[in-house]
């Protein structure tokens, strides 16, 4: 079909209502429902040791570590990937003979379609050496409890080497996890389930590894994530890298209290003589009304260095004070935050 635009003609586009579309061609909506699949978002950093691996920790973002106790590994993004991949979450054995995972909570908003029917989980991965590290399993789990009040640690009991752990009320393995039989070389690994639990709310990815007996430096590297609707693999869903960051603020936020993402100032108006307030809007609007923690802030003009989150919040921002000396105009910079509404 010639068609013309603004007097140009000679352009030709598909005439739609009798050419019929592909099956995949335009891949419009929300066909991956896991968030950071491809693990290159990373707002809290890029490597988790000791203290910031224990066992319901959050990672790389929308990503937490589920263990058979604390510090069994340490978490980093890295670039062993494979072709047309470009970070993994790489999981290193820091305490041998425990098993460990990681999971990810969908929430309800972006799962409630595909309740009642055929999903597909799939990913690539490969293990630094197959001597000990030999069986990789994965689980598609329905959670039944109250929609998106999920209790991150799924496990009531890892048990012993080759049997699936047992999970808590409410988290129920949609499919029959067996071993991948993950090799040193990245390869693809699906299963598809019926997500049939009745009253299922949300579901759960899981990735673990499921042998008792390890060896201390041993690595399970993960990366494109997917879980979609029907019952085959299709191609990784690459997103505009804006866009995943973005999908992960809903969940995670971090910045700095300034004019301008870290330097400068921030202005405000105190509201009373001995108080100066200062607004700050999350990049995007959160899931729920976040936990929030601030840093140590620099003032000017201000009597006394000390900020305090005063409980004036939401999913969209949040309000600080600090002690000023008389009324007027005062800057604010310096200080960071993180806000946290995960599930």
């Amino acid at each position: 079909m010639t068609t013309s635009i603004g007097g140009t003609t000679g352009v030709t586009f598909p005439d739609l209502s009798v050419q019929p579309i592909a099956a995949g061609a335009y891949t419009f909506g929300f066909k991956n429902r896991i968030i950071n699949g491809g693990m290159q978002i990373a707002q809290r950093g890029t490597s988790y040791t000791s203290g910031e691996n224990n066992d319901g920790d959050y990672t790389l973002d929308r990503w937490y570590l589920l263990s058979d106790g604390n510090n069994i590994v340490d978490i980093t993004r890295t670039v062993t990937v494979p072709t047309g991949a470009q970070n993994s979450i790489g999981l290193d054995v820091e305490t041998i003979n425990k098993k460990f995972g990681i999971a990810q909570i969908i929430e309800a908003n972006n799962c409630y379609d595909a309740i009642g029917g055929n999903v597909t989980l799939s990913f690539q991965a490969k293990v630094s050496s197959v001597t000990k590290l030999d069986n990789v399993k994965c689980a598609i789990v329905a959670w039944s409890g109250t929609a998106d009040v999920v209790t991150n640690d799924i496990i009531s009991a890892w048990n012993v080497e080759g049997t699936n752990p047992t999970l808590i009320a409410n988290a129920t393995y949609e499919n029959s996890p067996v071993n991948l039989n993950v090799t040193t070389s990245f390869a693809s690994y699906s299963v598809t389930a019926n997500v049939d639990t009745a009253s299922a709310k949300n579901i759960i990815l899981f990735i673990w590894s499921d042998v008792t007996d390890t060896t201390l430096g041993d690595f399970l590297y993960i990366t494109n994530v997917q879980l979609e609707k029907g019952s085959t693999a299709t191609s990784f869903d690459v997103r505009p890298y804006t866009t995943e960051l973005q999908l992960c603020q809903r969940y995670y936020s971090v910045g700095s209290i300034s004019n301008g993402g870290g330097a400068g100032y921030k202005y405000g108006l105190n509201t009373a003589t001995t108080m100066f307030n200062s607004t700050h809007t999350f990049p995007v609007e959160m899931r729920d009304a976040p936990t929030i923690a601030l840093g140590t802030p620099t003032y000017v003009n201000c009597s006394t260095i000390a900020a305090s989150f005063d409980g004036t919040y939401s999913n969209e921002g949040f309000l600080t004070r600090v002690t000023v000396t008389a009324t007027g105009s005062y800057r604010a910079s310096g200080t960071s935050w993180t806000a946290t509404a995960e599930l």
